[in-house]
């Protein structure tokens, strides 16, 4: 039987919108190969098929040229990278030996950091079309589909196995999902239409509950994984940081549009002294005034989601970048006469270990995360966790001020030397916690990303905190 046929002819495989929505991390150290195969084989068709779904929330084939960002790719880059991906792995770990487009395989493949606004990449591309990307993925299904049927497996998998290239892929692609999301949401408005999944948002709203300072308790802890470890990582997720952490106070809420609203009206994008050096270069390059996505109209601010512009939600947590973060919290302590700073790493992980869950094991999502609610942010008192904390995680992510490197024992993986280490350069700092888009790898307690401080996330937003101990190194 071809590929093709192995394909079409199974019927383990359904692909209904609840049924691509409802996905967890796949175990890699237990079950029968057999199961294991079906399981990844799920996930694969199951991933393949939300990415492409986001995609038809563009109501033109322009609109995939449109550059949503001027220090981003248009979106066809997007479109065709994830499949790229997997093909182009493929042939460097020598599993395949076969190309499918070697123009798109290369033009298609690099250039997905942000870049900063003074190192602007003006180079010109042939970017394909719409219908040649959609083909070349339709390809790229059958040939991963065949791979998955066929290849070698036993249990466990671990990082020398064939499928843990493809899964790999996924995760990669899972990544992507969000950054897609990201990018539509600053496309503008009359380029996007509703959809039956990524226009679910949120209806609540109402007036910001009043944060406050919640005590945390400190002491020893160990960061990092062990390469036994029974899901899928990156690879800045193994390795072991040992470190003791002093007890703090952490705000009970995440910063609403609301209390964020405060530093607005003090003026606080106009005033130098709360921003440090880098921060105030790009208010200055972007002339911000407010967070990316409030937009003012006849007075009023109203709220950018993905695909809409809604009443404003104050309840809803502020969307900021980490120079923004930094700013707020400086304005914070000013104001309060406490320090008032983000977090660490470490400290994150303290009040993580409140949540004693991860999403292999949830029989539902604690918090607003892994698509498991609205396709939006939500009000900042609806999940809430022990020790009256609330969003430890979901929601929005979490920026913290620990710039991204390698723990004791760090090695890339050969198949993706440069996953990591090209944000190893003090200018990419680390979010924790995943938000309401963020699924597989991404809703892991273990996951680690950073981005550029400048990068204003979709769903990225200041935890803040209290110590009277000094500041982190």
């Amino acid at each position: 039987m071809s590929p093709e046929a192995d394909l079409r002819n199974d019927k383990s495989i359904t692909l209904s919108d609840s049924n691509l929505l409802s996905t967890r991390t796949i175990h890699l150290n237990r079950g029968s190969p057999e199961e294991k195969r079906q399981e990844i084989l799920d996930y694969f068709h199951k991933t393949f098929s939300l990415y492409e779904t986001i995609f038809e929330c563009l109501n033109s084939d322009d609109a995939f040229y449109a550059r949503a960002n001027p220090l981003r790719h248009p979106l066809i880059f997007y479109y065709g990278h994830t499949a790229v991906f997997f093909i182009n792995k493929l042939n460097v770990a020598k599993l395949i030996d076969k190309r499918l487009d070697e123009t798109l395989e290369s033009t298609l493949a690099i250039g997905v950091d942000e870049m900063s606004w003074d190192d602007l990449n003006e180079n010109s591309y042939n970017w394909p079309t719409p219908a040649t990307v959609k083909a070349y993925r339709d390809k790229t299904r059958v040939v991963v589909d065949h791979f998955i049927r066929t290849c070698d497996l036993s249990v466990p998998i671990n990082q020398d196995d064939p499928l843990w290239i493809i899964m790999m892929g996924i995760e990669h692609e899972r990544i992507h999902l969000e950054t897609t999301a990201v990018l539509i949401r600053e496309l503008p408005i009359k380029l996007l239409k509703p959809h039956r999944i990524w226009s679910k948002i949120c209806k609540e709203s109402s007036s910001a509950p009043t944060n406050q300072l919640l005590p945390v308790n400190g002491g020893k802890l160990t960061l990092g994984k062990g390469h036994d470890n029974q899901h899928f990582g990156w690879d800045n997720e193994y390795g072991t940081f040992p470190t003791t952490v002093e007890t703090f106070k952490a705000s009970k809420y995440l910063v609403s549009n609301e209390e964020y609203l405060g530093f607005v009206q003090d003026n606080g994008y106009g005033r130098e002294k709360y921003w440090s050096s880098e921060g105030w270069k790009w208010v200055q390059y972007k002339e911000a005034q407010t967070p990316i996505y409030w937009v003012k109209e006849n007075g009023e601010y109203n709220y950018r989601t993905m695909l809409e512009i809604i009443p404003m939600p104050w309840d809803w947590p502020v969307d900021i970048n980490y120079l923004e973060a930094k700013a707020f919290c400086n304005w914070k302590s000013e104001k309060t006469g406490k320090t008032i700073r983000l977090p660490t790493e470490a400290e994150w992980y303290k009040l993580r270990e409140l949540e004693p869950t991860d999403q292999p094991t949830w029989d539902h999502a604690p918090g607003n995360i892994n698509l498991e609610h609205e396709m939006s942010s939500c009000p900042i008192n609806r999940h809430e966790f022990a020790e009256g904390f609330f969003d430890i995680i979901g929601n929005v992510w979490q920026w913290t001020e620990t710039a991204i490197d390698g723990f004791e024992g760090f090695s890339v993986h050969p198949i993706y030397d440069d996953f990591s280490t090209p944000t190893f350069d003090g200018k990419h700092n680390i979010f924790k916690g995943g938000c309401w888009i963020s699924t597989g790898n991404y809703a892991l307690k273990d996951s680690r990303y950073a981005f550029r401080r400048h990068f204003s996330n979709t769903q990225v937003c200041a935890m803040l905190k209290l110590r009277n101990s000094p500041r982190p190194r």
